[in-house]
Formats: structure tokens, C-alpha cells, sequence
């Protein structure tokens, strides 16, 4: 193992122009609440909108060879200042030269600027900075099969440096929307389908990039959450369809883990989503984003469209007549900042003059985005140092932090009569076969060229050390165009039989010649992605293998050798098949920058798999909606079919075996008000050490509004050597027992509840607790 419409101006609620507070009175920190308004008392009305929305130089000119920004063209325009600036230009250049670049950006601002107000440099960072030459961590959806809280907050933490140390002061980050319909082609950016658990990743996650504190350090960038919100059940699974679900349903479940995020997390930021809710879209849904987010939760930093999201209020919801009365209805509604779009706030100062925009609402808007300027420190450290990023950049220690989230983020799925690990004695020959084998695949938001290490060298170097020789075919063709970057937005050709046919031939000629054949396959990032347009689709409506690759696998598996599985994919992909056929199973995702070591150090044992599956992963598509914690009512079984998934939340195997006994409650009753603990052992009965993650979940069993069969309310991971014993405890508080009362308020009701815990959401031992 490696140490390394629709809305017209003149029906807009009172309620709409005026807050029902001065919200701004509310901010944790006096000393920068009288410096945001000390500045902006001296503010023009210019200036003001000049802060709410993104610079963006086009100007070839604008930097001299040294990385001096001249502001040829834009001189003029850049006098009232910019809330944050983006340029093209800058993608391409050597971080060290990009550093530069952005912090003579931001002097010319505070020099050549009336009020010196420096601007956001924006960024993403799902799953690592993006950035050529950035640490790239295991996608979303795989650090969510970790359960590791921890582990999220250190990966952040590094992802928050190496952004932070080449000048970015915000993230368009974390994504903490449910993963609740994997017909989505953005469901790879999400942690899980269950709100605790993305409540709690998407904390770890704040934290890390953040840090702990009131206010944000200079090795520390903003935050922006998103998609506020349901942005991850859309209606068929269609990127930006509507949602309709209850004011309940929504806060229990979509809105519980931002609820999470702002009060506990000092969340900077929030995204407004492009969906709808109960027919307003997101973007000028002034209870979603003011009554809920400001009113309710005490939200003080700034709201923010998401690239475009004003224009897809007037273009695709038809909810304005166009681009200048979108941004009016926006901004009503509480967006302050609109990332991108068609010029929604370019005329913000006319629409103040013509009253149709109160002064106070442009006020608070512009408050909001100063103030987490001085929060993240921008105004005390402006600039980045550019002599430190080359000894930080994907350094030893953050490629170390990489291959250990890698090797804690697989999940291994089917393991029959101990097919794995590999015994590096026994296995000679090895064939490494799929059209995922020797392409790196890190998905979304990540930089291109993608660089990391493809399965095939990981194999490879783990082949040289142990003298195993390796074998390669490509088996078949997910897609015949090279496989760029989603954001190049080219469209997926699909292969032929013509094409696959042949190297199916050859792939099995290839297994036939080893000793054990892996199989790589699943998806690219052609085929699961963003849906950027009707054009540049994403979302699915099947969840099969694409193209030749179950053919490919059938053809494998009659070889009659050991054929292990490994899916890289972005979504839960129903594998019927395979699950009855194949001996052995890993769901990886899309693991980073460490593929290929992370995968041989757990085929061949050197790393004991311990991933769990943060969403269900279903038979077919006809069985969504499929997350676990479903409605009691929804029992039934279709005609001549197994309702079950194919494989169930929290569900993952390991190779050696756990054990539960004794669970016990310290109280069998408690008031409403009361707490208690819940232990259980857990042994480690098997030869090897392993990491198990031990879940709780609870049910109300009789109540109304009724409850889900079962919910997720802690969890906690624990490391065990052979034949080892632990007591693991978890405290039950009323928050894990509360839920929305017909009067919408949160209360712990009478009666029974039953209390789970065990290694999934189908294997659990129970007890029941009175609630007096």
C-alpha cells in the first residue's frame, strides 16, 4: 500500500418591498456590521450595483506580459468598482503566473478606485480546487459512501488552501442538495439521498473550507451552498424541473440540510436554485429566500443566482417578460448578487430611480455582499502570496489525503466465496479490461485535461512491484469522441456494434491468457453530467449500462475466470445482472486523483474496503423513487417483480465480518424533553482488521403527520482487529425525536418509537422507547 409569467410588477406584496426587520441588526460581529455601514453611507448609487454583479474582462490587453493589469478598456467601467471579476485569459497560465494576475487585478481596484473595495475571486471546489494541477479528491457521491466527517473537513480544508493560496476568497460550494433521483446527471455532485447524513457532510464540508471561526483566515475562502433548493428531485429527473412537494415534506428533507449549514455552519453564501417550487421559481421566491432563509433561519451573508438563473426565470419558467424585470423580481425576493446573466442587474440604479426598486432593498443587498467581504478578511489580506503555491499545489502530504479517501470511498458491493482479495502470490497474470480502465474519470467540476492516475498504471505499478504481469483491452466504447470535459459542452457519440464487437473478441482472448480478469466500467463524463441545455443533455431515463458493456461483461464471465467489477460512474446504476453473475463487486464512483492505486491496494487486500452506499441504488428505473426512508404507505409490490433495491442505503461489505449484539437503552421511557443512550457491541469476528460504520436510525410508530419507516439520526465509525469487541453509544436528544406537528412547529410526540441500529438500513437489531 502506498503511503502516499407570471408575475407583473404591479401585483408584487407589499410584503416583497419591505422586510419585516432591519435584518442587518441582527449580525454576530458589531465592529464589521459599522464598517459595512460606514461604507455604505459614503456609497453612490452607481457604486452599489457595481458591487452586485460579476466583472468580466474580455479585454486581450487588460495584463502586460509581467501579469500588471492595465484596465485599458475598462478603466472607466472598473472607477465604481466590481463585486467580483472573471477572466477566460487567466485559465490557461501557470498558477504562479495567475496569482499574479488576480493580485494586480485587485490593487489596480484598491488603487484606482474611490472606496478601494477589493472583489471575490470565485472558484469550484467539489471534490478539490479546480484547477490544473490541484489535488482532485473522490467526487461527491463517493466521499458521501465514507460517512467520515472528519475526513470530509480535512479534504476541504486542503481544497480551501490551495484555492485560497492562489488568490480565491469564494467557493461555489459544497453542493448539499439530496440525491433523491439518479435519473439527474448532477446526482454525482451530492453526498447522499438522506438529509442527516448530507447535513452533516455539508457541515464538514463548511468547516473545511471556512474553518471554525467567526471570521475567515487568509488560508480559508466563503463558502456558497448549493442549490437552494430541491434541486436534486426534479420532477422525472430532469435538471431544473419543477418540484412540488409540501411545505413539510420540503423542510424535513431539502431544506434540512442548509437549515443545518447557516446555523451551525456560519455558511457565507447560498445559491438560489433554477427550479421551482410550488410554482414560484427559486429565484424570485421571496418565502424561500427571505422568510425561510433571513427570517427564520437568521441567514447573514448573501444570496446569490446561480450562472444564467434570472434569465431561466423569463426564458424557461416564463415568469418575467424578460431579463430586466427578472432581476427586479429577484432582488425583491432577496437574490443580492447575480453571478451571470444577461444584464438582470446592469440597470438596477434606473429601476431605484424610477422607485420601482426601494433604496432600502438595493441597500440591504449591498450590505449583505460587503459583508461577508470583511468577514473573509478580503479587505486585511487582499492578496495571495504567489511564492508559497508551489510548495502547497498537490503536495506529498494532500496526494497522501487523496489515495486514504480514495481506499475509504469504494464500496464493495458483492463478494462471493471470497473472490477478494487477490492473493498478489497466486495472481501471474492479470487482465485489466474496459473502456474505463486507462482514461482518468474524476467527473464534474473538475480541470482539463483531467490528470490523475487510470486504473490501468495503478495496476500496472502494484503488477511491477509484485511481479504480476498486466494485461490491457479495452473490451468496448462508452462513447467514440474523446472523452473532454463536461464543460466543453460536445455532445456524446455513441458506439456501434461494428466497432465493439471486435474488441469484445479481443478482451476475451486477453482474460482468457490470465489468472483474473478486472473489469472497469459504468459511465463517463459524456454520458453523466449537467445538462447544460435541451441539446447538451445529462439526465437519463434509464439507469443501464450504456453502449456494449453489460455484452462485454456476459462475454467475460464465460471465460469461467474470476471477473471482479469495478463501476466508475456518477450515479446507482441498476446492474441486475452482474448482481446474480459476477463473484465480485466495487462501486468506486469517480475516486480522484488516486484511481488506479486506490483500486489495486483494494483488490489485492493491502486496504480493507469499509464504504457504504450513501444512496439505494434500484433494480430499474421504475422503481423510482427508491430512498429508504419512504412513507409507511408505500408497501406494495408491483406485478411479478421485487419491490426491494438491489442493493439498500447505508449497505456495504468488507473482508472480514461484523457482528451486533446487545443493544441496550439506558431508558426505556423519557419525557419529551428527556435524553438517553443507546449502546451496542460490535466484534470483529472475521481474519483481518477493518473499519465499520455503525448507524442509528429511529421510527415513530404511530403518529401524525405520519414519519418514514425509518430515518437516519447518527452514525459513527469504528476500526476493529481480528476478534475484537467494541461498545458503541450513541446519545438520543429531542432533536433526533422531533419532527413537524400539524401546526408546523417542531415537537417530540407521545408514544412509541423504535430505535435501530446495525450495518445498513435493512440489517439492524431494535429496541422500543416509550416517550411519555
Amino acid at each position: 500500500m502506498r503511503k502516499i409569467k407570471l408575475l407583473t410588477l404591479g401585483f408584487i406584496p407589499l410584503l416583497l418591498i419591505c422586510p419585516k426587520k432591519d435584518l442587518t441588526a441582527q449580525t454576530i460581529l458589531p465592529e464589521i456590521e459599522r464598517k459595512v455601514d460606514s461604507l455604505v453611507k459614503i456609497m453612490t448609487l452607481y457604486e452599489k450595483v457595481s458591487q452586485l454583479y460579476a466583472f468580466r474582462v474580455y479585454d486581450t490587453l487588460a495584463w502586460d506580459d509581467e501579469g500588471n493589469f492595465k484596465g485599458i478598456e475598462d478603466s472607466e467601467r472598473l472607477k465604481l468598482g466590481v463585486g467580483t471579476f472573471w477572466s477566460r485569459q487567466l485559465f490557461g497560465l501557470p498558477v504562479e503566473k495567475r496569482v499574479k494576475c488576480i493580485n494586480s487585478f485587485q490593487e489596480y481596484l484598491l488603487e484606482n478606485t474611490r472606496l478601494g473595495i477589493p472583489a471575490f475571486v470565485f472558484a469550484e471546489g467539489l471534490h478539490g480546487y479546480m484547477s490544473q494541477g490541484a489535488t482532485s479528491f473522490p467526487q461527491a457521491i463517493a466521499l458521501g459512501c465514507t460517512w467520515d466527517t472528519l475526513l470530509a473537513e480535512k479534504i476541504y480544508t486542503v481544497t480551501s488552501l490551495e484555492a485560497s493560496s492562489c488568490g480565491v476568497t469564494q467557493f461555489l460550494s459544497p453542493v448539499i442538495d439530496l440525491a433523491r433521483d439518479p435519473r439527474w446527471g448532477r446526482t454525482e455532485e451530492c453526498f447522499s439521498e438522506d438529509p442527516y447524513l448530507v447535513s452533516r457532510m455539508g457541515l464538514a464540508a463548511v468547516y473545511g473550507f471556512q474553518g471554525r471561526g467567526k471570521t475567515i483566515d487568509e488560508n480559508h475562502a466563503a463558502v456558497t451552498l448549493k442549490h437552494f433548493a430541491g434541486h436534486g428531485q426534479p420532477e422525472g429527473g430532469r435538471n431544473i424541473a419543477p418540484v412540488y412537494y409540501s411545505d413539510r415534506y420540503f423542510r424535513e428533507t431539502h431544506l434540512y440540510p442548509f437549515e443545518i449549514a447557516v446555523k451551525k455552519g456560519n455558511a457565507q453564501s447560498i445559491m438560489a436554485s433554477y427550479n421551482e417550487w410550488d410554482g414560484v421559481p427559486n429565484h424570485i421566491n421571496h418565502k424561500l429566500l427571505t422568510e425561510i432563509l433571513r427570517d427564520e433561519w437568521g441567514f447573514k451573508g448573501y444570496v446569490m443566482s446561480d450562472g444564467g438563473g434570472m434569465d431561466v426565470t423569463w426564458r424557461e419558467h416564463l415568469a418575467a417578460k424578460d431579463s430586466a424585470e427578472s432581476g427586479i423580481l429577484s432582488m425583491l425576493a432577496g437574490v443580492d448578487y447575480d453571478l451571470s446573466s444577461t444584464g438582470s442587474y446592469v440597470a438596477m440604479a434606473d429601476h431605484v430611480k424610477a422607485g420601482i426598486i426601494p433604496p432600502e432593498v438595493l441597500d440591504h443587498a449591498v450590505r449583505n455582499v460587503l459583508r461577508v467581504k470583511f468577514t473573509s478578511g478580503m479587505f486585511d489580506h487582499p492578496y495571495a502570496d504567489p511564492s508559497r503555491v508551489s510548495d502547497i499545489i498537490n503536495c506529498e502530504e494532500h496526494k497522501a489525503l487523496a489515495l486514504e479517501a480514495a481506499h475509504k470511498a469504494a464500496v464493495l458491493l458483492k463478494n462471493e466465496d471470497g473472490t477478494l482479495p487477490l492473493d498478489p502470490k497466486k495472481i501471474k497474470t492479470l487482465a485489466v479490461i474496459g473502456p474505463n480502465a486507462a482514461q482518468v474519470h474524476l467527473g464534474g467540476y473538475s480541470a482539463f485535461p483531467m490528470l490523475g492516475v487510470s486504473a490501468l498504471e495503478g495496476f500496472e505499478a502494484y503488477g511491477k512491484e509484485h511481479g504480476i504481469k498486466i494485461m490491457y483491452a479495452e473490451g468496448c466504447k462508452i462513447t467514440l469522441n474523446e472523452e473532454t470535459h463536461w464543460q466543453v459542452n460536445e455532445e456524446p457519440v455513441m458506439s456501434t456494434p461494428e466497432i465493439d464487437q471486435p474488441l469484445i473478441d479481443e478482451a476475451v482472448k486477453t482474460a482468457e491468457k490470465s489468472d483474473a480478469v478486472v473489469l472497469l466500467i459504468g459511465e463517463n463524463e459524456l454520458v453523466n453530467r449537467e445538462a447544460w441545455s435541451e441539446k447538451h443533455e445529462g439526465d437519463v431515463n434509464h439507469l443501464n449500462l450504456v453502449g456494449a458493456q453489460l455484452d462485454l461483461a456476459k462475454a467475460l464471465l464465460k471465460t469461467g475466470k474470476p471477473v471482479i467489477v469495478i463501476l466508475i460512474n456518477g450515479r446507482p446504476l441498476s446492474i441486475n445482472y452482474l448482481a446474480e453473475h459476477a463473484p465480485a463487486i466495487i462501486e468506486a464512483w469517480y475516486l480522484g486523483q488516486e484511481t488506479g492505486h486506490a483500486l489495486a491496494d483494494l483488490v489485492f487486500g493491502e486496504v480493507n474496503p469499509s464504504g457504504k452506499l450513501s444512496v439505494t441504488i434500484p433494480r430499474n428505473v421504475g422503481q423510482i423513487p427508491c430512498f429508504y426512508d419512504h412513507q409507511p404507505s408505500r408497501f406494495r409490490e408491483y406485478v411479478n417483480a421485487d419491490s426491494s433495491p438491489l442493493y439498500p442505503f447505508g449497505y456495504g461489505l468488507s473482508y472480514t465480518d461484523f457482528d451486533y449484539s446487545d443493544l441496550k437503552l439506558s431508558k426505556k421511557e423519557i419525557m419529551p424533553d428527556g435524553e438517553l443512550t443507546v449502546s451496542v457491541k460490535v466484534s470483529n469476528s472475521g481474519k483481518m482488521k477493518g473499519e465499520e460504520i455503525v448507524q442509528l436510525y429511529i421510527h415513530d410508530l404511530v403518529s401524525v403527520p405520519v414519519r418514514p419507516v425509518m430515518e437516519l439520526k447518527d452514525f459513527t465509525k469504528i476500526s476493529l482487529k481480528p476478534g475484537e469487541t467494541k461498545t458503541v453509544t450513541f446519545l438520543i436528544t429531542p432533536e433526533k425525536l422531533q419532527a413537524l406537528d400539524l401546526d408546523m412547529k417542531r415537537t417530540v410526540q407521545a408514544g412509541e418509537f423504535e430505535i435501530m441500529v446495525g450495518k445498513s438500513s435493512v440489517d439492524v437489531l431494535k429496541d422500543v422507547l416509550v416517550v411519555k
